[in-house]
């Protein structure tokens, strides 16, 4: 290749350049910190969900387990009685308390999930924003 046709290509990537598809943002700016992207953490609908399954988190953690020291000692008093009903109570109060656990969990589980996906989505976008970036430095070359 010779001088010539080295110069004619770095000519035709310049005039190139303006019309080729960006890739770092979408409001011609480069995407520098706007926000504009395609990606978007910010979502209502998930954090509302996740509010509404820690208020039910934090009322059942309350109201759920009202009833459980009276069933107990319900139940001890009919099994000291000799009622075979005493038993089965229970075991009503046992389950109970395993389901309320399993709830419990279910919905701390749900808010947490909720709120580590955002900032993990927050965390990701602003990674690969960086990294678009700092190889669109390559295109500074090219000039």
């Amino acid at each position: 290749m010779s001088w010539g046709e080295w110069e004619k290509l770095k000519s035709d990537a310049v005039e190139r350049h303006s019309s080729q598809m960006r890739l770092n943002g979408l409001d011609g700016n480069g995407g520098t910190g706007t926000g504009s992207g395609d990606l978007v953490v910010n979502r209502d609908d998930l954090g509302a969900i996740g509010h509404e399954a820690y208020l039910l988190y934090s009322r059942l953690s309350r109201d759920g387990d009202h009833a459980r020291p009276s069933t107990f000692d319900a139940s001890l008093a009919l099994t000291n009685g000799n009622f075979t009903s005493g038993s089965e109570l229970l075991k009503v109060h046992d389950r109970w308390n395993s389901q309320l656990r399993t709830l419990l969990n279910a919905c701390a589980r749900i808010s947490n999930h909720l709120d580590y996906s955002k900032s993990t989505h927050a965390k990701d976008d602003a990674d690969i924003e960086g990294r678009l970036l700092s190889t669109s430095k390559i295109d500074e070359y090219f000039k």
